[in-house]
């Protein structure tokens, strides 16, 4: 499926030299083949995407080429590689690179300098995330910061999945509390009274639906919840 490419050439399916700018948008170049980024390469070959995959080490190129639809050996701390690699055609760019925090700000640099529109950078903490937003990445994640968190609220209260956004606004999945059941959600006023809007609802042997304020919750439906972090939680500890 994938090629396994030369680091000052990239090449189509086909094998000949291809330097025109592919028809489509879905084309990303994910810098960095360890745990998170070839999980993300593969995910966004699964869902379509033209994925180009670099790393400096040739065993995880080879390991991962055939399931990429292009790969290469290559150091990206180069900008003269990434030009030769055809990286300033791609509309998006993920740095992977986590534990060499160098690498990571000077690729996400080469990148910035590259004119890619649409960078995303993992850092491995909040002052390495901090150095990439300053620089200019237009997303930064931390994904093991990000699980920790998450992981954390489901372990100490009765949510049964989280997550939270930038905004302190939050989103959670939970057992509906006795205090929100038996009655219309636009009569129970929990919006009013808990600072939270129920999004969704579940009941035993059932998908999930939407919520209206005419929706009628009843003891153990599972529901979708949304507001700020704090009052979130706060509701989800109330049953």
């Amino acid at each position: 499926m994938g090629k396994y490419l030369n680091p000052l050439r990239r090449r189509s399916r086909k094998g000949h030299a291809d330097r025109r700018p592919a028809l489509s948008d879905q084309r990303v170049a994910v810098i960095g083949l360890g745990r998170f980024g070839s999980s993300l390469a593969h995910e966004l070959t699964r869902r379509g995407w033209d994925v180009l995959g670099i790393d400096t080490d040739t065993m995880l190129v080879q390991r991962h080429s055939d399931a990429l639809t292009h790969s290469a050996v290559a150091d990206c701390t180069d900008p003269e590689v990434l030009e030769q690699l055809g990286v300033h055609e791609f509309t998006s760019a993920v740095v992977g690179i986590g534990t060499d925090v160098e690498a990571s700000i000077l690729i996400t640099s080469n990148l910035l300098d590259a004119g890619v529109p649409n960078i995303w950078a993992k850092a491995i903490s909040r002052q390495h995330g901090q150095i990439l937003e300053r620089l200019g990445a237009h997303h930064v994640v931390l994904p093991e910061h990000d699980m920790g968190e998450r992981v954390a609220h489901l372990v100490t209260g009765r949510m049964l999945d989280f997550i939270q956004f930038d905004d302190d606004y939050a989103l959670a999945k939970t057992v509906a509390p006795d205090l929100a059941t038996g009655v219309p959600l636009g009569e129970s006023a929990v919006r009013s009274k808990y600072g939270v809007t129920v999004v969704g609802i579940k009941r035993p042997g059932q998908d999930f639906t939407y919520a209206t304020a005419e929706t009628v919750v009843e003891t153990g439906d599972v529901i979708v919840v949304t507001g700020k972090t704090r009052a979130v939680e706060a509701f989800a500890a109330l049953g």
